[in-house]
C-alpha cells in the first residue's frame, strides 16, 4: 500500500510539473508574440511618420506628364542661384556653373532632359550675346532663369521683350540688384504662372544692398505633340 501511494505521489508530481511546463511555454510564446507585434507596430508607425521625399525636394508630388522643378535666386553676391528639374541639379554654386547676372537653364519640353546652361553678366558684360542666345531657343523648350548679384543693368528693351515672349510679366520691371526667378517656355501662348520678383529696397533688404533670396517650385506641364 505504501508503495502504491508513493507511485501515485510521483505520478501526481510529474503531471503537475508537466502541466506547469506546458503553461509556462505557452505563456512565453504569447508574450514573445505580443512583444513582437508591439515592436512591429512601433516600427511601422515610425516608418509611416517619416515624410515622403519628392523630386527636387518640392512639397508635393507632380501629376503625370509634368516635370518637377525647384529654383532659387542668388543670395547677394555670395551664394549663387540653384536650379533643379526632375531631381537633377542643373545649375548651382557646387556645380560651379553659375555667375553674376542672369543664369539660364534650357530643358527639353517633351523629355525633361537638360539641353544647355549659361549665365550672362548683366553688370559688366555685353547684352548682345544674351540676345542672340534668347533668339536661338527652339520652340517647345522650357526656360528657367534666376538672377545673381545684378541681372538688370545691361538689359535693354530688346532683351526684355524676348524674355516677355517666354511668358514673363516681371521682366519689364526688373531693376538693379532685384532678385528674380522665372520658368517659362518658347512658344508659350499665355503668361507663365511661375515667376517671383523682389525689389531691391534699402528699407526692406535682408542683406546690405540686396533683397532676400526668392525661391519657387512647381510642376511644369510636359509638351504634347
Amino acid at each position: 500500500m505504501r508503495m502504491a501511494g508513493a507511485v501515485k505521489l510521483v505520478v501526481a508530481v510529474a503531471v503537475f510539473l508537466l502541466t506547469f511546463y506546458v503553461i509556462s511555454q505557452v505563456f512565453e510564446i504569447k508574450l514573445d508574440s505580443n512583444l513582437g507585434n508591439l515592436f512591429a507596430r512601433s516600427a511601422l508607425q515610425i516608418t509611416d511618420t517619416k515624410p515622403p521625399r519628392y523630386k527636387c525636394g518640392i512639397s508635393k508630388a507632380c501629376p503625370e506628364k509634368h516635370f518637377a522643378f525647384k529654383m532659387a535666386s542668388g543670395a547677394a553676391n555670395v551664394v549663387g542661384p540653384k536650379i533643379c528639374v526632375e531631381d537633377n541639379i542643373l545649375m548651382s554654386g557646387v556645380k560651379n556653373n553659375v555667375g553674376r547676372g542672369i543664369n539660364v537653364a534650357l530643358v527639353n519640353g517633351k523629355t525633361g532632359e537638360a539641353l544647355r546652361t549659361e549665365y550672362f553678366d548683366m553688370w559688366g558684360g555685353d547684352v548682345a550675346p544674351f540676345i542672340e542666345f534668347l533668339k536661338s531657343i527652339q520652340d517647345g523648350t522650357i526656360v528657367l532663369m534666376g538672377t545673381y548679384d545684378d541681372g538688370a543693368t545691361k538689359l535693354n528693351n530688346e532683351a526684355r521683350l524676348l524674355i516677355a515672349a517666354l511668358g514673363s510679366t516681371a521682366i519689364v520691371n526688373l531693376d538693379f540688384r532685384d532678385n528674380w526667378v522665372f520658368c517659362g517656355g518658347k512658344g508659350i501662348k499665355t503668361k507663365s504662372p511661375f515667376e517671383q520678383h523682389i525689389k531691391n529696397n534699402k528699407d526692406t533688404n535682408k542683406y546690405e544692398g540686396w533683397p532676400e533670396v526668392v525661391e519657387m517650385e512647381g510642376c511644369i506641364p510636359q509638351k504634347q505633340d
